[in-house]
């Protein structure tokens, strides 16, 4: 985990300790019936802790070398969250049309990150999107199961472990190319889980 913590911090992406499995339940946390187990920062400052800084990472993966990385959205990507089947179609047609992808990760199995680049924090809040699709994806009849990570928000990163066996991997890793737009990525992402 920490040597994946630091090849994030090489790309100038702020990581922050997981949660992981616990020993003898879900979740390490202290939380009874965590309802998202070994899938969230074990901080609650999370978002003012994360760094890129080598000795801190060294540091949180030496005081705790089974924890998850959790990376923060919104400050150098954001991340379109997607069923797994919804993903896979997505990425087929993304590749046959040439369009530039970006990094793609794979949670479980169930779910497909794709990371593009951020829209940052605007000085005209009118051009923030809402972030419905973040917060109650349910809601959003015409992209069932679509959450848009942005501000305040993170995903748990390639190489953590989830419950039962279950883990995070790359698709397609990160390399250093520019993130694609999120606004080309986001009409295909939202035609395919129509789909669904």
């Amino acid at each position: 985990m920490k040597e994946a913590a630091h090849a994030y911090a090489a790309l100038g992406w702020p990581c922050v300790p997981g949660a992981h499995v616990g020993r003898d339940r879900a979740c390490s946390c202290d939380r009874v019936g965590c309802p998202d187990p070994a899938a969230h920062p074990v901080a609650a400052t999370w978002a003012i802790q994360a760094s890129v800084d080598p000795a801190v990472i060294d540091r949180w993966w030496t005081e705790r070398p089974d924890a998850n990385i959790i990376l923060p959205t919104g400050r150098v990507f954001d991340v379109f969250d997607v069923p797994s089947e919804a993903g896979a179609k997505a990425l087929a047609r993304l590749e046959a049309e040439g369009l530039a992808v970006g990094p793609v990760a794979s949670v479980a199995d169930e779910r497909y990150l794709f990371f593009v680049a951020t829209r940052g924090a605007p000085v005209d809040e009118d051009e923030w999107w809402s972030c419905h699709l973040d917060c109650s994806p349910e809601t959003v009849t015409e992209t069932p199961g679509m959450r848009w990570h942005c501000r305040d928000s993170y995903v748990v990163a390639p190489q953590s472990v989830l419950t039962y066996g279950r883990t995070v991997g790359w698709i397609r890793p990160p390399e250093n190319a520019p993130l694609p737009d999120p606004l080309r990525l986001l009409e295909v992402l939202a035609d395919a889980c129509e789909t669904l």
